[in-house]
């Protein structure tokens, strides 16, 4: 695991500094503190930050091949580079080292950009061909490690695994998307390929970019997709076989590394699972770590305990204090853009802990998109089932009067929140999981926002953009768009960025092996009612694991990792909760109407109403604001 960033001029051979682009690279030490390069040619400059995990000694970057034709910087890891290495040795290839980075070099050389799809694994890379001047970009399918860029004033392109790196140049002007505001306040994240820096954009997850020193900025090429449209005519035990197939060897590609490996352990159904196959493939003891909290409700540390004494687990646990506001700076450094998924607190305090005794660290990400583990999905199956049932303008009249007269009930169950589900079912399918996937509504940020802000917006909304992916995806049903939609916009935007930033933050690799390609495109053939079964996602899966795991760990209710701050800007953080309306960076945007930001504030404060997750949203995108722009 490493960090990668580079400059690249277009129609010119202008020299690039190497000091400059050390100095990118050092802005993202923390993603490769074992060591550091720099390559320059003319019109071109590549950086390198090295996390040493396999080839310790013999795979240094930038890295040459083809006598030096072919340079490449490359952030994360190839699990079948070995089988790729021994068919490109029959085609005549050399290699001079034993890992990933040279097979990439030689599979490019060999098949051009139709070596991505040959490539399993994790990966953001940027590869130069000194004969054609021509810089490819290339991410992986699921957007588990990231790729910035931007055009500058100078006719270059700069590009980085993260925005500081980016931040670091002299020409990078800093100026706000307000675009991006906006969909940070709908998602809680910035999502792809937008950044909160205008100009700046992300290499979305399955696509690459080439870009020639003679013509313009290209745009991205799509070359991965996830098909909803297939149905597996297998039964159920065939498929369980098949899915477990499928977990072991993935799980098994994932445990090779020349430096300590262990994995996360919550004690939930995904991350158990993993180090159940773990410890089935491995002839020594896991290394397993969690945390716990000091609240009983916030707390599944039993469950955790109880996995890692079924399978003997060398376990590492610790338990932090449910109040760790005094981190709040420390996750704005982290994370660059505003990020308001508050798990990333306690997904910081696991990765310190794994990082004491591991260097790559195996987790359960991606199993909830996979196969429709998350309650709005199944949620989702339902209300569609509904919609089917009921003409567009039935609904839209009847449920959605109902809907409009019904009272707000935002502390019940979801299950009891019968105006949320009326007028959810109002709507389309793709406007309704819209609505469920955002954390702040249209009506909610209009309220807030000041008239110079929607003046400037328009009639821009953030949920539009996912509306047309699920309206436009390759699926069946609207189980198939909701998670498509997860898979395309949620799990790189949110899950896969928390957990990037968080682990690289700390000098440690973690791996997502249920977010091998193979399995999710196995279970995007899966008949509904193998993901959605009896009110239950993950029923295939869950199945299939009924002989290594209890049953309390299988169908227990879904927690994750939880924080209290609706409990913190009543007390320790209320004086940050005020000050958003006059005293803080949000207050000199000129974004916000201050008055409805102090209105929200006192009501929370008081207890009249539960604004703690918009106060929270608020708070990062203040301080993402303060840093990124100075106020």
């Amino acid at each position: 695991m490493c960090g990668i960033a580079g400059i690249f001029h277009i129609g010119t051979a202008k020299p690039v500094d190497p000091v400059r682009v050390e100095a990118m690279t050092d802005a993202i030490a923390h993603r490769g503190p074992d060591g550091s390069g720099v390559w320059t040619a003319p019109g071109v400059g590549l950086g390198h930050r090295r996390l040493s995990i396999i080839d310790i000694a013999g795979s240094p970057q930038p890295m040459g091949y083809a006598d030096g034709r072919l340079q490449i910087v490359f952030n994360g890891e190839i699990y079948n580079f070995r089988a790729l290495r021994a068919e490109l040795e029959t085609r005549g290839h050399v290699f001079r080292t034993d890992g990933d980075t040279e097979v990439i070099l030689a599979g490019y050389a060999q098949w051009g950009v139709d070596c991505l799809e040959r490539l399993h694994g994790m990966f953001a890379f940027a590869l130069y061909d000194q004969a054609e001047r021509t810089l490819f970009l290339a991410r992986d399918r699921l957007g588990v490690k990231p790729l910035f860029y931007t055009a500058l004033s100078d006719g270059s392109v700069a590009f980085a695994s993260e925005l500081k790196a980016l931040l670091v140049h002299p020409l990078l002007r800093r100026v706000p998307d307000e675009r991006a505001v906006e969909d940070y306040l709908a998602f809680g994240y910035v999502p792809d390929d937008r950044s909160i820096v205008h100009g700046v954009r992300k290499l979305a997850a399955g696509h690459h970019l080439t870009l020639r020193s003679a013509g313009g900025l290209a745009q991205p090429s799509r070359w991965w997709d996830v098909d909803f449209t297939q149905r597996s005519k297998a039964n159920a035990g065939e498929l369980e076989e098949e899915l477990l197939a499928i977990m072991r060897e993935a799980v098994v590609s994932r445990m090779v590394a020349d430096v300590p490996l262990g994995a996360f352990l919550s004690g939930g159904v995904d991350s158990s699972s993993v180090v159940a196959l773990m410890a089935e493939a491995s002839r020594r003891a896991v290394t397993t770590c969690s945390i716990g909290f000091d609240e009983t409700g916030l707390d599944e540390s039993d469950y955790a305990s109880a996995i890692a004494d079924r399978f003997a687990t060398d376990h590492h646990a610790r338990v932090v204090g449910a109040d760790q506001f005094d981190r709040i700076d420390r996750l704005a450094d982290i994370y660059d853009e505003p990020f308001a998924d508050a798990s990333a607190l306690p997904t910081l305090s696991v990765c310190e802990l794994a990082r004491e005794h591991v260097t790559v660290a195996l987790s359960g990400d991606g199993a909830d998109e996979a196969l429709a583990g998350y309650r709005r999905q199944v949620f989702h199956a339902a209300e569609e089932r509904v919609r089917g049932s009921l003409p567009a303008r039935l609904r839209g009249t009847l449920l959605g009067g109902l809907g409009a007269i019904y009272p707000k009930a935002d502390w019940a169950p979801r299950p009891l929140r019968a105006k949320t589900t009326l007028l959810s079912l109002a709507r389309s399918g793709e406007e309704g999981y819209a609505d469920a996937l955002s954390v702040t509504g249209p009506d909610t940020r209009q309220a807030l926002y000041s008239d110079s802000m929607r003046g400037t917006l328009g009639d821009y909304r953030a949920e539009k953009r996912l509306i047309r992916l699920m309206r436009d995806a390759p699926a069946r049903s609207g189980l198939d768009r909701a998670q498509y939609a997860d898979l395309k916009f949620w799990l790189p935007g949110d899950i896969l960025t928390k957990t990037d930033r968080a682990s690289m933050a700390v000098g440690l690799e973690a791996r997502e092996p249920l977010l091998d390609h193979r399995l999710i495109e196995f279970a995007a053939r899966l008949p509904d009612n193998m993901r959605v079964r009896r009110g239950q996602g993950k029923w295939l899966m869950k199945s299939a694991m009924e002989r290594y795991l209890p049953e309390d760990i299988l169908y227990r209710s879904k927690m994750g990792f939880v924080t209290p701050i609706s409990a913190w800007f009543r007390g320790p953080l209320a004086g940050e909760a005020r000050a958003m309306g006059t005293r803080s960076a949000l207050a000199r945007t000129d974004w916000f109407d201050g008055e409805a930001l102090e209105r929200i504030a006192e009501e929370h404060i008081a207890g009249r109403r539960d604004h703690g997750r918009l106060i929270w949203q608020m708070l990062m995108l203040d301080k993402s604001v303060e840093r990124l722009f100075g106020g």
